[in-house]
């Protein structure tokens, strides 16, 4: 190791909580709570975070209380009817559901906005993210179980952009917010290309 990467290390804090966090992971995974869990797993944060540091966040979340309420509450509601609509397609006597991949495509947003659009998406049964195309815009190809219709396929196009739309509003900057509501940013799906 060299003299500036040593002296890198020795200025760099450490955070409280994270190393909290990991220890209560460390506990967690011993599954009981003795001193010497406690010490090991306080030991085993801070080694790995001096010797595996994290990269600084280039992106940055705002919390915005009403949008967090709104994103739940619809959240809460798209999980209760998903999972209705995929249990009675289940069980739908003698028809196999039909499936669709989707290509939707978002507006420009930053990677931790994508990455809680993502797992919102993927814990949603009846859809999974299966790529993520990254380039001038961002296109998010879903697995939809049940979309085999041209309105189907519409509805869960839309369905992906109002969730997209919800995060922004929960977490996204003024900026992030700003492009949704400009229309040459708005999410598109390719067929509405001009």
């Amino acid at each position: 190791m060299n003299a500036g990467r040593v002296d890198a290390v020795r200025r760099r804090r450490i955070p409280p909580l994270l190393v909290l966090w990991l220890t209560a992971v460390w506990v967690a995974l011993w599954g009981t709570l003795t001193v010497a869990n406690v010490l090991t797993g306080v030991v085993s944060a801070v080694l790995m975070l001096v010797l595996l540091p994290l990269s600084p966040a280039r992106d940055r979340l705002a919390f915005r209380p009403w949008g967090l309420v709104r994103f739940v509450l619809r959240f809460v509601l798209d999980l209760v009817v998903s999972s209705l609509r995929v249990a009675w397609q289940a069980l739908w006597p003698g028809r196999l559901p039909r499936n669709s991949v989707l290509a939707v495509e978002l507006a420009p947003r930053s990677d931790l906005l994508l990455t809680l659009t993502v797992l919102a998406l993927n814990v949603l049964p009846g859809s999974i993210v299966i790529e993520i195309g990254r380039g001038r815009q961002t296109t998010l190809f879903i697995h939809a179980l049940g979309a085999d219709t041209p309105a189907a396929v519409a509805a869960a196009r839309r369905a992906v952009v109002r969730l997209a739309a919800r995060v922004v509003g929960a977490f996204g900057t003024r900026a992030d917010r700003a492009g949704l509501e400009d229309p040459s940013l708005s999410a598109r799906t390719p067929e509405e290309h001009p």
